[in-house]
């Protein structure tokens, strides 16, 4: 037992071990997620239903959605955001990770008559043919991705948006991670049995990385009936700064700065940001 806890409670490289599969693959966790998103009065897995509702309205009116328009939401989970844009009469698509998420948001959109395109695939590893005139990517998934992997979304990113096409983004503020601290815990069955249907503990570590302006939170299951498992949650942080630079060596150029995709103007307080981008120009 003291192994384990050393190996838990030891703190890896940034970004060394990834682990995407074991949240949004496992078929329980999915479950628990589309619970969360459904969930129109929590901020975990998605905004809050009023914030998706101001939000999409102020999508589709700061970009002109309409029927010559194409719109990709990348990570759009059961669809929360695409529905709602599809009602501009835009040609929408959705890619995301998790198939129970993607088999929700299929039905409804079957329900309610809408030819959206939902794709299930890792975005990072999917080649769209369509251009889009408009990229979205909500809910700081952004923070979630390695340097190496953004990049590689980027590079996606601008080979599937249109010219004048524009992507919009959010990220977590330096405020937010100024106000984060490093810490450890154990609990039995932590948030409500999300992690294991079974009885399980829970060591949870959150380690800060000051110089890369990194968070990571671990969390080591050890199920009654199982085998134990550690995910790991890393979360990038941005000035606008970095992440301007960021967007440049990618070839976008910042065209906005807003406090989020609501279209607010922007607080350095707040914890979160967004930002509008486009292709550089030649």
């Amino acid at each position: 037992m003291f192994a384990e806890l050393e190996e838990i409670n030891s703190r890896p490289a940034v970004f060394e071990r990834y682990t995407a599969e074991a949240l949004w693959a496992d078929a329980y966790r999915a479950q628990q997620m589309l619970r969360f998103h459904l969930d129109g009065c929590l901020d975990v897995s998605s905004r809050k239903t009023e914030c998706i509702v101001e939000a999409s309205q102020w999508i589709i009116d700061n970009f002109g959605l309409g029927p010559s328009k194409a719109v990709c939401d990348f990570g759009c989970g059961p669809g929360l955001y695409t529905a709602r844009l599809a009602q501009s009469g835009a040609r929408v698509a959705g890619i995301d990770f998790s198939l129970t998420a993607i088999a929700y948001a299929r039905r409804q959109a079957q329900r309610s008559g809408q030819a959206i395109d939902y794709v299930h695939a890792n975005y990072l590893q999917y080649s769209w043919q369509e251009r889009f005139d408009l990229i979205t990517l909500i809910m700081c998934d952004f923070c979630a991705l390695s340097p190496a992997q953004r990049r590689h979304l980027l590079a996606i990113w601008h080979d599937c948006l249109s010219d004048d096409g524009a992507i919009l983004l959010d990220v977590y503020s330096m405020t937010a991670f100024a106000a984060r601290e490093e810490r450890c815990f154990y609990e039995k069955n932590q948030l409500d049995h999300f992690w294991h249907p079974e009885d399980y503990y829970a060591f949870v570590n959150t380690f800060i990385y000051q110089e890369e302006c990194v968070v990571l939170d671990s969390y080591s299951i050890f199920p009654e009936q199982g085998t134990a498992e550690t995910v790991y949650n890393w979360l990038q942080y941005f000035s606008p700064e970095a992440l301007a630079k960021e967007l440049q060596e990618a070839g976008f150029e910042v065209e906005r700065l807003l406090q989020d995709v609501a279209g607010r103007p922007y607080s350095e307080q707040h914890a979160e940001f967004a930002v509008v981008a486009r292709k550089k120009r030649s």
